[in-house]
């Protein structure tokens, strides 16, 4: 316990002599600062739609499930009666909190995407359609529509099922897409750091024989590359994770255009969590590079 915290305040306070293994600057260091920031940035937006389909997938849950339709078609005469046989129905029915016959104005308001903002409801035969708001766990769908089809033959239910289910599991699905796009990044990450150390221990080979010759350790040359690419990655990701953050800032809020593109971003305390995603770099830089300078130190015993 003791080495590890030794090791820790290393890393923190580092080593004027051991950073000298490690180039300041070059490939290595350009190569590990972009491709954390890089990273970082993507891994940001990668978050940001993880969190917003799995809103979606809440919202279309909730929107659609405590609401259904009921159609009514009827031979001209008969649909002011059959509606009226619904609504009886649908005040006796259990776990049914409201029900109402949809106005003329919200049915053209309905229709007019497909058809134009003329269209002549009184000279069509369009089914008059009534909202039913539900309660508690609901009402039974299969009860209700056998009652239905004895009292209002020309009553179709419909209990949004089939819209909500492969809605929610698209969202789903995207959520699921986001999380593996974190994963892939941080294996990404990993690799291109690993790289980048193997680098500079290669082009430091020389120096590492002489810090051997005067007795250094292979734990005190492994721990200045580590710091060293460790910070690179810290401050990498720091930089790309706030671009990123002001990149989503940027975007257009939910409230233009629609719920789905333009609702891509971070909600309350959700706007903490890119926060941890240079530490997250960090972890991994400090684990890849650890065991890239680990192997290559024994290659080149």
């Amino acid at each position: 316990m003791i080495s590890r915290f030794a090791s820790f305040l290393t890393l923190l306070t580092g080593d004027a002599q051991a950073d000298r293994v490690v180039p300041p600057t070059g490939f290595t260091a350009r190569l590990t600062l972009f491709a954390s920031g890089a990273m970082a940035f993507l891994a940001v937006f990668a978050l940001a739609l993880s969190l917003a389909t799995g809103r979606l997938a809440e919202q279309w849950g909730d929107a659609l499930a405590q609401s259904s339709t009921i159609r009514v078609s009827a031979p001209e005469g008969q649909v002011d009666q059959q509606v009226i046989a619904v609504m009886d129905v649908l005040r006796t029915t259990p776990g049914i909190a409201d029900a109402r016959v949809l106005t003329d104005e919200e049915q053209r308001a309905l229709l007019e995407p497909w058809f134009g903002p003329d269209l002549p409801l009184d000279t069509l035969p369009i089914p008059r359609l009534i909202e039913v708001i539900e309660e508690g766990d609901g009402y039974d769908a299969e009860g209700l529509r056998q009652r239905l089809a004895g009292e209002a033959p020309g009553a179709v239910l419909d209990d949004h099922t089939r819209w909500r289910d492969p809605l929610v599991r698209a969202a789903k699905r995207l959520r699921g897409l986001g999380a593996i796009s974190i994963l892939l990044i941080t294996l990404t990450t990993a690799a291109m750091i690993t790289l980048a150390a193997n680098a500079a221990l290669a082009a430091n080979a020389q120096v590492i024989h002489v810090l051997r010759l005067v007795g250094a350790r292979d734990s005190y040359i492994a721990g200045a590359f580590v710091r060293r690419f460790t910070l690179r990655a810290l401050i990498g990701a720091s930089v790309g994770m706030i671009v990123g953050m002001i990149a989503i800032l940027l975007l257009p809020s939910a409230d233009i255009g629609g719920q789905f593109l333009t609702g891509l971003g971070f909600q309350g305390w959700h706007w903490a969590l890119p926060f941890a995603i240079p530490l997250l770099a960090a972890i991994v830089a400090f684990a890849a590079t650890r065991a890239a300078a680990n192997s290559t130190l024994r290659e080149l015993t």
